[in-house]
């Protein structure tokens, strides 16, 4: 497992998902807003939208904050208007590096990542430099001990998923990114419904990192996660099963 599933694992054992419940209702306005920006706000015809809004009913947000960021991002409301931002570059050891932004301040965005990068040993680089390591695919993630995983990888197959992989009491389902909304709506159908569910960037192939680098790689990662305008961060590294006990054990 790597990157963002890597990551996605050091938080749970970290435990630090619901101490940036604040960031993460944040995060889902943003995108609430501006998936209404930019294919309507009806969820029925708008795929993104329609994955945002249940997003945020995961994470028990109001019904009334959700329809306030929609009537934002259509016009209905007054609100501000987000710039999707993708920066790219390399961590600790050359890994690849991808963090996808939201934000209302292009300046403010860029200093802060590009200051990250700098402060955790990598360095960003131009556009398209490291995204062609990466093949756009649909990701939904399932705790083993939550679901039937014979009848969950059964579902899965009968869908036409494209990859099931099983690690660290996970079961990842990986779609093509335009059958992802067939597949998932095929297992919530079967009551399989994914606590994390989106449209992903999956490394082709990894780099393996070890010792300070491997600790590094975890802080840059942690320190792009907590800042308010990144929506997502991608990475093609992977370390040893050790070395995430090390990380899910620092502060």
């Amino acid at each position: 497992m790597s990157g963002h599933s890597k990551w996605s694992t050091i938080k749970r054992k970290k435990g630090v998902v619901d101490a940036k419940r604040g960031k993460i209702f944040t995060q889902l306005i943003r995108e609430l807003t501006t998936a209404a920006r930019c294919g309507g706000g009806d969820p029925d015809a708008n795929p993104r939208l329609r994955l945002a809004v249940g997003k945020a009913r995961a994470a028990n947000m109001p019904k009334d904050n959700i329809e306030r960021a929609i009537k934002k991002g259509t016009g209905e409301l007054e609100g501000e208007t987000f710039d999707e931002i993708r920066y790219e570059g390399y961590g600790p050891g050359g890994a690849a590096v991808i963090v996808d932004t939201l934000t209302d301040n292009r300046n403010r965005t860029a200093g802060d990542v590009r200051h990250l990068f700098s402060k955790y040993g990598g360095n960003l680089g131009a556009s398209g430099c490291v995204a062609y390591l990466f093949d756009k695919r649909g990701v939904l993630v399932f705790d083993i001990g939550e679901v039937d995983k014979d009848a969950l990888m059964e579902a899965a197959m009968e869908a036409d998923a494209e990859d099931i992989v099983e690690e660290n009491g996970t079961i990842e389902i990986h779609t093509a990114a335009e059958g992802f909304d067939r597949v998932r709506e095929a297992l919530e159908a079967q009551n399989f419904t994914s606590p994390s569910a989106e449209i992903s960037m999956l490394p082709q192939t990894t780099v393996s990192l070890t010792g300070k680098e491997a600790q590094t790689m975890i802080k840059l990662f942690e320190g792009l996660d907590e800042h308010e305008d990144v929506k997502q961060v991608y990475a093609n590294f992977d370390i040893s099963e050790e070395e995430l006990m090390q990380a899910a054990g620092g502060n």
